[in-house]
């Protein structure tokens, strides 16, 4: 074994200055939002930067050299002292500085044990050599602990002969074998306070706060559980841990419930994606007792450390379990021992559950719960102090031992858990060990066992076929809740914090069965802090929720709400990365240091960016402090708040935009594919509302897809369809009705194509029937306006510019190949002529910008379009070849340009047959397969060249002329593939007059290398014959059967969407004509010459046409979106009717309903059982006194001389009077148990003292308890004069004369006489566990008073506030210095004092007599023994109570009290505060408040 500590220095701690407080690094500037009650969000720490470093790590042996490399760039605190350094570091020390930082920071603040004194022991070691006290070997010691001080002592003491130094064993663990598992370990003292292993893991190991913590606890030794048992637990606390983003500690060892836990980390991350990340299980062990622990110490850290997981050879040792992700290893600095890591566990949880953390806005304490399966002696004291501290323990019944004893007693009534019960139970299931157990055993395990059970709001059981297969996750959530639920509390804090639980753990499940129920009604003010909470940390099922609970997005969504939301966006959104290049491009423009603050208008460049160029800013930048009014509440805060949102078509259509935009930057794939899924969804959402406008009203939901948006920058839905590629919705029926009726312009879409052109060619026919008009004013055969508008609608301004196109390429190609001279023709400048004017309408295409947005976004937009790149190209080619033509020496090349350019044109037809159902995606498939014959001619230009490089070099030698060159190798191959094959490839029709030998004739490829005898060629006509059939092999066989393999796959994708395509790109055409000048060219310069008067002289802006774009009236806009909103709601109803009527949904129900039937019938089957039983009772009742009545009778009947005692009839067995009055005892018993418990509790209060456990059984003085031995406890009070002696001798206990008054001293009991034994008074409620006096002053009773002031809860008109029918009452309460919790403003009363010393503190001395004369006017609700856990055997404490009620609020005694309350002490804190069941006060006080109540017949 390994030297422990003999390189390690002793370094001096530093923990106050590592590990400072949170928030001390100042932000740039302060987070805030009044409207919410929230705390701000803490300080980013450098966690994130850890945790994605988190799995990096050394081979073994490189930590020298990394550690060398770091010293010689710069040292730790030199980095510390001047941080420019790293403003530019190496990119190898990015990845070094991390773990150097934990290299330096471990050993200066966590410590170690190590023994320092070698002492003897008795016992050996396993292989039977002398160890010390310790259980380490001599060699396994110190150098000089072997040689000690004579001061030391011979005796081994752990407080002076074990000391701390610096940990040798921190790092990476790497268990190697199967999977070579990683994980963090570190070695600690078991004196280390929680917060540095705290900032361990969350500042170095990189762990985020957890959101709740489970503490997994039970057998340390491997137990048997049910196959089905196991599953359940596993899969359930696995799923409890991954979606509330829990920590799960265990014991950490490889045997026994962590085991269980390992195995089941392990099954999750085997079966899991990558997506769900990790569970964090976290092992607590001691180590001294992990076998092969040597292996883990490195001084400088083990990076990684290997780790052999060897049960066969470990003994009594344990080894570590492979399948947690960090260790932490107690040292006190023994061997051997179990149970070190105990006490230091308790604290680190204890410690983890009161930070508080801060997600989303919303801050919760994490809280803890306490998961037992099986366990023995050290599990029952376990969750006995789990459930003393108030820890919601869930019991695993079925495992084994203790959780199955606390399983079977569990719904039983306190009293009737006696020893004998306990004892039958422990026999049974503890076989093996149970002639271990004692009598004093057992009465301390039925005392714990008790005070467990009493605690019923902490104890969940969870049984197999209670929760269902795989709930157990369910049961400890609903654990969680149940403790909360039954904590004190003020108001309404109970239920915000178990809402604020459910939103960090992501259970919606939970929050609706568990808080949203009719116990507890909540104001949507309320849910605005939680709402916010869920949008920021990505919860859209919560929003849903809270939306359904009544939230109203136009409360919630204000200027304020907006900024705080986006600001507190988290770092790894992609819309916060996006939101921080803006800032910082404001940044770079503005020059200043700091980065700007998240403004509205900020969000609205990024939300125009994703939503496109068509929409107008969201928000304006605010001139100085103004804030635009927010129109409409915002939808799209979040994706998520569509629901609500009035205009929730264009919101639905712009979210699919801005998840496809965002899609497309996304690196993850799997986030992707979901955005892509979302924005699907939406598309769909966005569709079946618009069904249902259609099938209602036609015109009015088309005149949804052309309203003008405010809310989404001033667009339309069709618009935002347009933008965000939704074929689905834009090829809805609907919406291509409508851009047929745009197509049409003001006739009727039944006109047949025909009958329009016939109107073109001769338009009289205009004023006859022969065109039917929509409009009811154009139907007049005289109206002058039907021939405007006939000759503007788009699909005549189509067919004139297509008539007029195939005129201008008949011109076009008549002057090229007929009337093509020197000098133009007229026909030629015709041609001229008409270019111009197509070149002035792609002119006013370019720089029509109805919407603002700018010449060089205008000019983005335009040349983004194929065909708009295609006139482009024509144009300039045509503008070419005219200035060639024009110059007499480039005449001809002006004749082929120009040639080259009317192909051009002819190619634009293509875009007019668009309009054609049966072109239009014959098109759009020529389109897509010229893609795939671009990227075949890269495969086929490989082969090509290939070959005839190959050729080429084989047959011709040395040929220099380029353009020969370039018809060998590519022309002459590529002819090949067509079966032009060169004669004299093969030699056999080889013709020397068809080359020339020396290359030297321009016109004659050069010839081949030849015999210079019989001039025959001399290549291998072999090697070329064989490279000529493999390439035509590979190009006519495979590379052209490949292209037509994806030419026919091409056809069948396009062909399943084309008529989505189709109608897609419709619109293009339909919207291009639509704002189209009527005239086609040449005409169309007249059209152009009118727009440029008006907007060039008149300055008027262009604007769209109505039928596009329409802005509507304030109150026709609202009633259209109110019956868009109807209609929503209506369509939502019939997707959940649907739903429902799904064959999986019916199976669920159905199985849901026979759960609750089978409930009911369950609790039917109870009372039933009760209501039997009450009659019953009734029944012995009134035999019993019946049988009372005939022995009264017959008594008195012999006392008169009638009859003798023979003659009498036998009247029944007492027995069933004594079983009538155990039942009784026992009713009564679990409404209130009938002895003290208070002051029972085993630990005493203020104090390290235990009680002697009492069971409920013992607790009276006339049951014999022959093994009861209390220990004596009496504090000894400096700063009061009168007090009982500390020490009771029985000379000082002579002097005190109980059962009267004792000077000023009042030692009688309002119980009357009490027994006075061995000089000391006995507790008239029976044993405590506890001897002396305790904290109290006196034997004896110790008097008190209590008053209980109260008024009733009113509203602000006056108004007496009931709830149940019954009136509210407030109960004046006070929180004293140095306690944490609130009570009744009274107390002890000091020997000859009328008032109590605290109430006296409250209240101004003035007042004092006025008060007391309240309490004197006052009814008395109690009077004598008070359950305090202060009580012992021979002290206690009896009180007087006296309710003092003000029944109306102008009493002038109550205004005069309220104003001696004000100035009371400021140390002191006093409320009127709610009077209630649940109202955070001493248990003792409780029930005074519920007398009171009782009384003036109040709420409680």
């Amino acid at each position: 074994m390994a030297m422990r500590g003999r390189n390690s220095k002793v370094l001096p701690s530093e923990l106050n200055k590592v590990c400072p407080e949170k928030g001390d690094n100042p932000a740039a500037y302060p987070r805030k939002m009044s409207d919410f009650e929230v705390v701000p969000n803490l300080q980013q720490s450098s966690s994130s930067v850890c945790k994605s470093r988190r799995k990096a790590h050394f081979p073994t042996g490189s930590n020298e050299k990394a550690r060398a490399l770091i010293t010689d760039h710069f040292s730790f605190k030199d980095r510390q002292r001047n941080p420019k350094h790293l403003r530019n570091p190496d990119p190898l020390l990015l990845f070094l500085l991390p773990q150097e930082n934990l290299i330096s920071w471990i050993p200066e603040n966590i410590q170690k044990k190590e023994c320092t004194y070698f002492v003897e022991s008795s016992q050996t070691s396993d292989s039977g050599r002398i160890v010390c006290e310790c259980g380490y070997l001599r060699e396994q010691h110190l150098e000089d602990a072997a040689k000690p001080p004579i001061f030391l002592g011979k005796e081994w003491d752990p407080s002076r002969h074990v000391q701390e130094m610096p940990t040798d064993a921190f790092g990476d663990i790497h268990f190697t074998g199967l999977g070579q598992k990683m994980g963090k370990y570190v070695r600690v003292s078991s004196d280390t306070p929680p917060r540095v292993i705290y900032h361990l893991m969350t500042q170095h190991w990189g762990l985020d706060a957890p959101n709740l913590l489970i503490s997994v606890t039970g057998g340390a030794k491997n137990f048997v559980m049910k196959p089905r048992l196991k599953n359940i637990f596993r899969q359930g606390l696995v799923k409890v841990a991954q979606t509330t983003g829990a920590w799960i500690i265990t014991g950490g060892s490889h045997a026994g419930v962590m085991k269980q836990v390992g195995e089941a980390v392990r099954d999750f991350i085997l079966s899991c994606s990558h997506k769900e990340g990790d569970i964090v299980t976290i092992g607590i062990a001691t180590w001294g007792t992990v076998y092969n622990r040597e292996s883990l110490i490195c001084p400088m850290g083990g990076f990684p450390a290997e780790y052999v997981l060897d049960e066969e050879n470990q003994g009594s040792l344990s080894c570590l379990d492979s399948n947690h992700s960090h260790f932490i290893l107690v040292d006190d600095g023994t061997h051997g021992r179990y149970g070190v890591e105990i006490p230091l566990r308790t604290r680190l949880e204890k410690f983890i559950s009161e930070q508080t953390k801060v997600k989303g806005g919303v801050a919760i304490k994490i809280p803890i719960v306490c998961v037992v399966l099986e366990g023995g002696p050290g599990t029952l004291d376990t969750i006995y102090n789990a459930i003393t501290n108030g820890t919601p323990c869930v019991i695993v019944e079925g495992s084994g031992r203790v959780a199955d004893v606390i399983s079977e007693v569990a719904n039983l009534p306190v009293p009737k858990i006696t020893i004998a019960l306990i004892r039958k139970k422990l026999s049974v299931l503890f076989h093996d060990t149970y002639e271990l157990f004692t009598e004093g055993k057992l009465v301390e395990w039925t005392k714990k066992i008790q005070d467990i059970v009493r605690s019923r709001q902490l104890l969940t059981i969870f049984r197999e076929g209670k929760y269902g297969q795989q709930d157990v996750d369910v049961a400890i959530l609903q654990a969680l809740l149940k403790a909360s639920r039954n904590q004190d509390h003020f108001g309404h804090e109970n239920w915000d914090h178990q809402l604020k639980l459910a939103v960090a753990w992501n259970r919606v499940d939970i929050a609706r069965s568990e808080i949203f129920t009719d116990d507890h009604e909540w104001k949507p003010t309320d849910l605005h802090p939680v709402m916010a909470a869920a949008l920021i940390s990505n919860k859209p099922e919560f929003v849903k929720l809270f939306l359904e609970q009544g939230v109203r997005l136009k409360e919630f969504v204000t200027w304020d709400t907006l900024v705080y939301l986006y600001d507190n966006m988290a770092p790894s959104c992609l819309f916060h990365s996006k939101l921080q290049k803006v800032l910082l491009e404001e940044k770079e423009l503005t020059a200043g240091s700091k980065m700007p603050r998240i403004q509205l208008h900020h969000v609205s460049q990024v939300l125009r960016e994703l939503l496109g160029c068509s929409t107008q800013p969201l928000y304006p930048k605010p001139k100085h402090t103004e804030r635009p009014r927010l129109s409409i509440p915002v939808p799209h805060i979040k994706l998520n708040v569509r629901i609500q949102s009035q205009d929730c078509m264009a919101s639905a259509l712009a979210c699919s935009k801005i998840l496809k935009e965002l899609a497309k930057e996304e690196e993850d794939t799997d986030t992707t594919d979901d955005m892509l899924a979302l924005a699907e969804q939406y598309e769909h959402k966005a569709i079946g509302v618009f069904t249902d406008c259609y099938r209602k009203d036609e015109e009015r939901a088309q005149k949804l897809l052309t309203r003008v948006s405010e809310a989404w920058g001033k667009t339309t839905c069709l618009q935002l369809a347009l933008e965000a590629k939704n074929m689905n919705f834009v090829s809805h029926g609907g919406v291509q009705a409508f851009l047929t009726k745009v197509w049409w312009g003001k006739m009727c879409v039944d006109n047949g194509l025909w009958r329009v052109i016939a109107c073109m060619l001769f338009f009289p026919l205009l004023y006859t029937s022969f065109i039917t008009f929509r409009e009811k004013w154009l139907q007049p055969m005289g109206c002058l306006t039907r021939l405007r508008a006939f000759f503007t609608a788009p699909v005549v301004i189509f067919l004139m510019n297509i008539l007029s196109y195939f005129t201008f390429l008949l011109l076009f190609a008549y002057v090229l190949m007929v009337d093509f001279q020197p000098l133009p023709s007229w026909r030629e400048y015709l041609i001229y002529f008409w270019l111009f004017s197509l070149v002035c309408e792609e002119t006013r295409q370019l720089l029509y910008d109805p919407d603002g947005l700018g010449v060089v976004k205008m000019a983005s937009l335009y040349f983004k379009d194929f065909w708009n790149k295609l006139d482009i190209c024509a144009i300039l080619a045509f503008l070419t070849g005219l200035t060639c033509r024009l110059i007499p020496s480039t005449f001809y090349p002006g004749r082929i340009i120009l040639s080259l350019a009317f192909i051009i044109f002819c190619l634009r037809l293509m875009h007019i047959f668009t309009v054609s159902r049966t072109l239009g995606p014959k098109i759009i498939i020529v389109k897509r397969m010229m893609k795939d014959v671009f990227f075949f001619l890269f495969l086929l230009a490989v082969w090509v060249v290939s070959f005839g490089v190959a050729k080429q070099a084989i047959l011709i030698h040395n040929e220099e002329r380029v353009e020969w060159l370039f018809r060998g190798v590519v022309y002459h191959s590529y002819l090949t593939i067509f079966g032009q094959i060169p004669s004299y490839i093969d030699g056999v029709n080889f013709n020397i007059d068809q080359c020339s030998p020396n290359g030297t004739d321009p016109y004659k490829p050069k010839c081949p290398e030849t015999n210079e005898d019989n001039k025959k060629p001399i290549f291998p006509e072999w090697l070329t014959v064989i490279l000529l059939c493999l390439y035509l092999l590979f190009t006519n066989i495979l590379l052209l059967n490949l292209l037509i393999a994806m030419f026919n796959y091409t056809f069948q994708q396009v062909q399943e969407h084309t008529d989505q395509i189709w109608k897609f790109q419709r619109h293009d055409l339909i919207e291009e004509y639509h704002g189209r000048p009527p005239a086609p060219p040449p005409f169309i310069l007249l059209n152009h010459l009118q727009i440029l008067v008006r907007r060039g002289l008149l300055r008027r802006p262009a604007t769209h046409h109505k039928q596009l774009k329409e802005k509507l009236e304030k109150n026709e806009e609202a009633a259209l979106l109110s019956w868009e909103m109807y209609l929503k709601e209506n369509y939502l109803q019939h997707q959940q009717c649907q739903e429902k009527q799904n064959t999986e949904q019916k199976i669920r129900d159905i199985a849901q309903r026979v759960d609750v039937l089978a409930e009911l019938l369950d609790l039917d089957r109870v009372k039933r059982t009760g209501l039997v039983e009450q009659r019953l009772v009734s029944l012995e009742e009134q035999v019993h006194q019946s049988a009372q009545a005939l022995r009264w009778i017959t008594q008195a009947l012999q006392d008169n001389g009638f009859g003798s005692g023979k003659d009498v009839p036998p009247m029944g067995s007492s027995k069933t009077s004594e079983m009538k009055e155990v039942q009784l005892e026992g009713k009564a018993e679990e409404s209130q148990p009938p002895h003290h418990v208070l002051a029972r509790n085993l630990l005493y209060p203020g104090s390290h003292t235990l009680r002697f456990p009492v069971p409920d059984e013992k607790v009276p003085w006339e049951v014999d308890f022959p093994l009861y031995d209390p220990p004596v406890y009496s504090a000894e009070h400096k700063d009061m004069a009168v007090q009982d002696p500390f020490s009771p001798s029985l000379e000082s206990l002579l002097k005190i004369n109980y059962n009267t008054m004792d000077g000023l001293i009042d030692r009688q009991s309002f119980h009357g006489l009490y027994t006075v034994q061995d000089g000391l008074p006995l507790n008239p409620m029976g044993r405590t566990g506890l001897r002396g006096r305790g904290r109290l002053h006196c034997f004896g009773p110790n008097h008190a008073l209590h008053p209980v002031v109260t008024r009733w809860r009113r509203n602000s008109d006056g108004s007496i506030i009931r709830k149940s029918l019954k009136k509210m009452l407030e109960v004046l309460v006070a929180q004293y210095p140095l306690s944490d919790v609130w009570a009744l403003p009274g107390g002890s009363l000091e020997p000859g004092e009328t008032l109590p010393l605290k109430l006296k503190w409250i209240l101004r001395r003035e007042f004092w007599p006025q008060f007391q004369n309240l309490l004197k006017q006052g009814t008395e609700i109690h009077k004598g023994y008070l359950d305090d856990p202060r009580n012992t055997d021979n002290a206690w404490v009896e009180t007087v109570a006296v309710s003092v009620h003000f029944d109306n609020q102008n009493d002038v005694e109550m205004k005069r009290l309220n104003s001696f309350l004000q100035g009371c002490d400021p140390e002191l804190c006093i409320r009127w505060q709610v009077l209630d069941k649940r109202i955070p006060l001493h248990a003792n006080h409780k029930e005074l408040l519920h007398k009171v109540s009782t009384l003036l017949g109040a709420y409680y």
